[in-house]
């Protein structure tokens, strides 16, 4: 994506979607466990809540890394990597190749100059919800996956792959089941790519009138170290709410898991300040992918200084 006056981009549709699910796949190989451990820690304090003396089983991103790793072994840090990789395919691929599109409609074709940050924000708004209404089944079927810890002895597992997994979730509860959760993904995705992209796109205009700044690499990470900062500190209560929805069937709604997460915390500040957690989990948004040009590895570096920054700063 090339931020210049015309707010046209220099390549089809089909070339944005295929560079930028490839980059968001590559990214979540390489991120997906600390997006395991993210999903622990959001999960358990729903479950320790019920009991006052019960100790939190995980803490922190690097102790929960450690118990998954000794409990069930490396390879569990791997949960969900197929319907990740499903997810990312779809939702990566959709919401970036639509971006330009829908952001030209927005302005018009016969637009002249920078385009409105608030044209920005909508178009952002309007292909992460189309991208995640889309890809929601895979969203749920990772959580799912991510979630199940360590069983006692003789006690199968719920699932035994992402496949089983969409089959049995359609077979027990039906296929409206595949889009449990899909208030708060759309709010979370939205929020999250609204965040993402516009700020990205804005930052990126910005940096290219200074003097010396050319559409290169170095622009696109400082445009990609702004935009996931901001996609972090303002998409993380939903994610939090997104994440118990989809592993705990037991809310009635968003409402009803927003309110009963603060209850049950007992802190409004632990769901506020929790994108601490999820920028330490390298998690932005979730999302992995990002609005860059027409190299594929440049959505990729964007993509993993973006994540380390984050979590080495947070």
């Amino acid at each position: 994506m090339v931020a210049d006056s015309k707010g046209k981009s220099d390549i089809s549709f089909a070339g944005t979607f295929a560079s930028s699910a490839f980059a968001a796949c590559l990214a979540e190989i390489c991120t997906i466990p600390l997006d395991t451990a993210k999903v622990r820690l959001q999960l358990q304090k729903s479950a320790v809540a019920g009991d006052g003396l019960a100790l939190p089983k995980y803490r922190g991103m690097l102790g929960t890394v450690a118990t998954i790793a000794r409990e069930e072994g490396l390879s569990a840090l791997w949960k969900g990597i197929v319907p990740g990789l499903h997810r990312q395919c779809v939702f990566g691929g959709l919401r970036i190749g639509l971006y330009e599109p829908v952001k030209n409609f927005y302005v018009g074709s016969d637009f002249v100059g920078d385009v409105p940050l608030t044209k920005k924000i909508l178009a952002a708004l309007t292909t992460g919800a189309l991208g995640i209404t889309v890809a929601n089944p895979t969203d749920l079927v990772k959580v799912r996956l991510q979630a199940e810890g360590k069983l006692p002895p003789g006690v199968p597992r719920r699932y035994s792959g992402a496949l089983n997994a969409y089959s049995t979730i359609v077979r027990q509860e039906g296929v409206g089941a595949l889009w449990t959760g899909i208030g708060p993904n759309v709010a979370r995705n939205a929020i999250i790519n609204a965040a993402e992209l516009a700020s990205y796109d804005q930052v990126k205009q910005t940096i290219l009138k200074i003097p010396g700044f050319t559409d290169n690499v170095v622009t696109h990470l400082f445009s990609g170290l702004g935009a996931g900062f901001f996609a972090v500190c303002i998409g993380s209560p939903v994610d939090v709410v997104k994440s118990r929805m989809m592993g705990d069937s037991a809310y009635k709604s968003t409402l009803d898991c927003f309110i009963k997460t603060l209850k049950n915390d007992g802190q409004t500040l632990r769901i506020i300040l929790s994108f601490n957690m999820i920028a330490k989990a390298a998690m932005q948004g979730d999302d992995g992918s990002s609005p860059c040009n027409n190299k594929s590895l440049i959505c990729l570096s964007f993509l993993l200084f973006r994540r380390g920054v984050l979590q080495g700063k947070l």
